[in-house]
C-alpha cells in the first residue's frame, strides 16, 4: 500500500492498537445480539463519545452494513462512516473505517457457555497523520484508555441490566 509518511521518513507507519479483556457475566450468544444486532441503539450507551450514529444501508445488521457516526473525544468533534467487515455470530464483530483508517473488533469467547463469556475489544488506527506523530505517544495512550473503558461499560451496562431482570 502506497504510505506518504513512509516514503518520506516521517517515522513510525505502525497502526496504533489499543485492546482490553474482560470476563462478563452474560452468555456469548446475548452478549453477541447485544453488541452486534443492537449496534446502532446500544453503542452510544457503551461510547458516550458518540453523539450521532446512523445506518446507511437497510435491513439488520450483518456483514456490509454501513453506518456514520459523530464523535467528541476531548473536545474534538470526528465525523467517520464505517462497514461490518466481520459478522460471525456469538464470536467476532469487526467495524472498518471507510472514511478513516481505523479497525475495532469485538471477540466473544464463551467461558461457561450459559453465564459468563470473555469479551475482546480492540481499536485499531491504522495510520497516523504525518502532523500527529510527535504526539504518537499521547495517542497510544487515549486508544488503550479507550479499549478499557469500551469493556469495562459494556461489562457494566449488561450485569447491571441483568441483576435487575433478576430481583
Amino acid at each position: 500500500m502506497f504510505n506518504l509518511g513512509s516514503m518520506l521518513n516521517l517515522g513510525s507507519t505502525d497502526p496504533v492498537v489499543g485492546r482490553a479483556h474482560t470476563i462478563v457475566e452474560y452468555p456469548a450468544p446475548a452478549l453477541f445480539q447485544y453488541i452486534a444486532d443492537g449496534l446502532f441503539e446500544n453503542y452510544p450507551l457503551w461510547s458516550p463519545e458518540v453523539k450521532e450514529l446512523e445506518k446507511i444501508t437497510p435491513g439488520p445488521v450483518q456483514l456490509g452494513t454501513e453506518g456514520r457516526q459523530v464523535r467528541i473525544d476531548q473536545g474534538r468533534r470526528t465525523e467517520s462512516r464505517f462497514k461490518i467487515s466481520a459478522y460471525e455470530p456469538g464470536v467476532r464483530l469487526t467495524l472498518l473505517g471507510t472514511s478513516d483508517p481505523f479497525r475495532c473488533t469485538y471477540e466473544l469467547q464463551a467461558i461457561h457457555p450459559e453465564c459468563s463469556t470473555k469479551l475482546t475489544f480492540s481499536f485499531e488506527l491504522l495510520e497516523i497523520l504525518p502532523i500527529m506523530r510527535p504526539l504518537e505517544g499521547l495517542v497510544r495512550v487515549a486508544i488503550r484508555d479507550g479499549a478499557e473503558r469500551t469493556v469495562q461499560n459494556i461489562k457494566r451496562l449488561l450485569e447491571t441490566d441483568k441483576s435487575k431482570r433478576i430481583s
